[in-house]
């Protein structure tokens, strides 16, 4: 069994590491839920490691949303390009290695995976050797991982993964990906059972817990937090990809059935869906018609992270309906800037929100247990106020994105002996 250590990880204890040469790998980097990627880049900087950035390609034109894009865009090396003549050059070199018995094992999707990110691997280990790096870490368990691991049975960097969400997310050849890694980590506990369950036999030495975090030194109020006022518009902040797991048409139910009690209430969604556009955010389009909410609720597609902060000071609260969340970025940026929460008890959300002390949980997929939620909320304004500070206090202490960085550096060093 490998070995664990709890939510905080381990601690530097004051010592001063070497400096690291990290290879960075985040797929369709920059993309718009990217910003924790970011932040901990510019943190392990910050402690004077070399941070090379790497992805498999650019995301669609519409998803590149930040002020920082472009300088992250200019900073990394696209692994993504399929050359197949040279991926079955690449094979043969494999064979000895007793890869191709593994992919029979894995099933004919996982081959396709094999065949479509050998020749990344192969660039990713030029690049890896021209630019001497030490390691590799991947912030994915889907085609990144397996593009990662096979250069390391090429004879390349040593590397490893973090799990942002359940493994049958990620596609096939899961205990491939996680036998060659030195380390993991995992950003839930529940996620963590899961994978020490389906994945026996086949893990790496060590395994953390340490979920992404946030910058909570920009992300904080410069004012006092001012609850909803009885007579005005209740202003509600969501922010999340389009998509329908989001669950941001049972949010605009949850809209309408406020409307119809009375409530009046304004609600912006930031974020995009998958294709920059012309996917699922036609069908919210199509439900808010339908539910005679042009006037009161906002599709405001893609934002920079400082125009989300600028959202977030100016609600009286932040919803997200989530059908299955791994966690949340979006909830804990609400929650450092010391916006009240309502979230969905699904996932692992409730190891970030405690409901009824930092936040409100509801079930998923109860538009009306929504409604009532936030009724109560902005009718109670000494329970919002209470949620602000709460929820403010916790996501300082547990969910900073430094937090991420020391971990990942300590399991490097752990790993180097």
């Amino acid at each position: 069994m490998p070995s664990t250590t709890g939510q905080d990880g381990l601690k530097a204890g004051g010592c001063v590491s070497p400096q690291l040469r990290i290879g960075y790998l985040v797929p369709q980097f920059p993309g718009q839920t990217h910003i924790f990627f970011w932040r901990e880049v510019l943190a392990l900087e910050a402690m004077g490691h070399e941070v090379h950035l790497l992805s498999t390609r650019m995301p669609p034109e519409g998803l590149i949303a930040h002020s920082w894009s472009q300088e992250a865009i200019a900073r990394t090396t696209y692994l993504g390009e399929v050359r197949l003549i040279a991926a079955t050059a690449t094979l043969a070199r494999l064979l000895p290695r007793g890869l191709p018995g593994q992919i029979w094992r894995e099933g004919r999707r996982f081959a396709q995976d094999v065949a479509v990110t050998l020749s990344a691997a192969e660039a990713l280990n030029r690049h890896a050797a021209a630019e001497r790096l030490d390691h590799i870490h991947v912030h994915s368990c889907g085609r990144a991982a397996l593009i990662a691991g096979l250069a390391r049975r090429l004879g390349g960097r040593p590397y490893s993964l973090t799990l942002h969400g359940p493994l049958s997310d990620y596609g096939p050849g899961q205990r491939v990906k996680w036998q060659g890694a030195e380390f993991a980590t995992v950003i839930t506990h529940r996620l963590m059972e899961e994978v020490q369950q389906q994945l026996s036999g086949a893990l790496p030495p060590r395994l953390v817990v340490r979920p992404m975090g946030v910058d909570t030194e920009d992300l904080r109020r410069t004012t006092p937090y001012q609850p909803p006022e009885k007579g005005r518009p209740l202003r509600i902040f969501s922010c999340g990809r389009l998509n329908a797991v989001k669950g941001h048409q049972d949010l605009m139910s949850a809209v309408r059935q406020l409307l119809d009690q009375g409530v009046d209430v304004r609600l912006e969604i930031a974020g995009e869906d998958d294709a920059g556009g012309t996917g699922f955010r036609q069908d919210l389009e199509t439900h808010l018609r339908k539910l005679r909410l042009q006037d009161h609720v906002k599709l405001l597609g893609a934002l920079d992270a400082q125009a989300v902060k600028a959202k977030l000071l100016e609600a009286h609260v932040f919803v997200l309906a989530s059908w299955h969340e791994p966690l949340g970025v979006a909830y804990m940026e609400a929650m450092s800037c010391g916006v009240p929460t309502i979230g969905t008890d699904a996932g692992g959300v409730s190891e970030l929100i405690d409901d009824g002390h930092t936040g409100k949980l509801v079930p998923p997929r109860d538009p009306s247990a929504l409604a009532r939620a936030i009724r109560e909320l902005a009718q109670n304004p000494a329970s919002a106020e209470g949620f602000s500070a709460a929820g403010r206090t916790h996501v300082e202490a547990h969910f900073r994105a430094s937090l991420g960085a020391e971990t990942l550096v300590d399991e490097i060093l752990r790993a180097r002996g």
